[in-house]
């Protein structure tokens, strides 16, 4: 039985709180993109190379990535709204300092900080939707939290183009502060406090845990972005691989010791949860890694504009927009296993259809087939995954379940971007070259495409229907939560 405190989809404070989700989770998303077509413009301003760019990209999503698991600890322990309302204060202080830095060393730190902040947020996003709805309508709304959180993150290119053809690159970043002021206004007024009501005698938060973690994403993820240009036998890429893997053993045995762990090994011993992280992995490392070349593409090899390549992808976000809810609640239906299975082949699909591109540069041949089979594949996946990876975590760790899919899915992707170039032979300068880069993309989509594949390969035979429907109740059982396991709130 739902509690009667939990808000329907169709109520309008449910609206108000999914306009809140997508908005807040939204920003985070756009940035995420939307800086990338910037960085030619951010470079000559700066008079810096190709180093400092990767960086003013890659501190964000580090930075992200390594406090995904603490931001979704701290709003279950001290509420999501308060945590993803302060994530937000934090994200657009940090887009000002961004917008104003009159050096490039400041630029990087302060996206960094946006990190962080982005971090505190998007957890608390989601969590929020699974903490508020009625059972009935958590798939649903988290169908449109994945089409319109989607809709940001495709838009990033298109807006970016504009800003940089009407304004300056610092625009990027101001747009983010009216943005944050209108989603912290809904917050306060509609959406409702969630948060484990156990966390509060649970004792101290585990600080050990969330500095372990920091320390080993940070130190893998260094020589994965660093090492193929300055070398894996150069010492600092052996002691940061070294510290690493020290880290993430020490962040285990952390863990499994403290009485409070920041990420409960428990969730993982679930199959469900499992197989869908692993799915996520491979499905946004192979998404993340092949669009990161993709308007590249289009612009070097095909000739399109900054602007125009942002708008060849439209096809994408119109489909997640209007059919990602229906997807939903189709698999809400049906069970997640058939979308999670076949959507992931319709990915890898629609991205060795993108290779046309290098042959066929008329949009409507070349390009347009391609957006809309990965636009489909897409609307296929997203939906009954997150739903999966949130349903499939006990209700008192909603928030560390969304923070846990979140970062697997960014870490897939930083994975990718960064060694997918160079798996292609796409070093150097090669981007500068047409048929040099026409060459590497194709290898790198067949890369992608089986990766795809496989991951589909894993949700066929690890994800259940239980019966024969997604429950969104998030209990990890086929059944009904039990009483215990049912959201508390205040």
């Amino acid at each position: 039985m739902s509690d009667p405190d939990e808000l329907s989809y169709s109520s309008r404070r449910g609206r108000w709180v999914l306009a809140a989700t997508v908005l807040g989770s939204g920003v985070a998303m756009l940035d995420a993109t939307v800086v990338g077509i910037a960085l030619p413009r951010i470079g000559k301003d700066f008079g810096i190379g190709v180093a400092d760019l990767q960086w003013v990209v890659t501190a964000y999503t580090l930075s992200l990535s390594a406090f995904l698991l603490l931001g979704g600890t701290l709003g279950d322990r001290f509420g999501r709204r308060r945590v993803f309302g302060f994530g937000l204060l934090w994200f657009a202080v940090a887009s000002a300092v961004c917008a104003a830095a009159p050096t490039a060393d400041i630029l990087i730190a302060a996206r960094g900080l946006q990190g962080v902040g982005g971090a505190l947020l998007t957890p608390g996003s989601l969590a929020i939707l699974q903490a508020s709805f009625r059972p009935d309508d958590r798939a649903r709304a988290i169908g449109a939290w994945s089409g319109l959180g989607g809709l940001a993150s495709a838009a990033g290119p298109l807006v970016g183009g504009y800003l940089l053809a009407v304004a300056s690159w610092r625009w990027v970043f101001v747009i983010n502060m009216p943005l944050a002021a209108v989603v912290l206004w809904i917050a306060r007024r509609y959406v409702p406090e969630s948060f484990d009501e156990n966390a509060g005698s649970a004792g101290r938060i585990d600080v050990s845990g969330a500095v372990w973690a920091i320390v080993a994403l940070s130190t893998l993820i260094y020589p994965i972005i660093e090492g193929p240009s300055v070398g894996w036998s150069s010492p600092a890429i052996v002691v940061s691989l070294a510290v690493g893997v020290s880290a993430v053993a020490a962040f285990v045995v952390t863990e499994r010791r403290v009485r409070n762990p920041m990420l409960p090994p428990g969730l993982f011993s679930e199959r469900q949860f499992a197989a869908t992280n692993a799915t996520t992995f491979v499905v946004y490392a192979a998404l993340s890694g092949n669009l990161f070349l993709t308007p590249v593409a289009l612009q070097q090899v095909a000739g399109y504009s900054p602007l125009e390549s942002g708008v060849a992808t439209l096809p994408i976000t119109v489909l997640m927009l209007l059919l990602s809810a229906r997807s939903g609640r189709l698999a809400s239906r049906i069970g997640p296993r058939l979308q999670m299975a076949v959507g992931p082949l319709i990915v890898g699909a629609g991205l060795l259809l993108l290779t046309r591109l290098t042959i066929d540069h008329n949009y409507i041949t070349g390009v347009l087939p391609g957006t809309i089979v990965l636009g489909l594949g897409l609307v296929t996946t997203v939906a009954p995954l997150t739903s999966t990876a949130m349903s499939s975590a006990p209700p008192s760790h909603v928030g560390i379940a969304s923070a846990v899919n979140n970062d697997v899915a960014r870490v897939g992707g930083l994975i990718a971007v960064a060694a997918l170039p160079p798996l292609a032979a796409l070093t150097g300068d090669a981007y500068l070259h047409a048929s040099t880069f026409a060459h590497g993309f194709r290898i790198a989509s067949v890369i992608c495409a089986v990766a795809c594949a496989l991951g589909g390969a894993v949700a066929a035979i690890f994800i259940s229907n239980g019966r024969h429907k997604l429950d969104p109740t998030t209990g990890p059982t086929t059944g009904p939560a039990r009483a215990e396991e049912q959201p508390q709130r205040r």
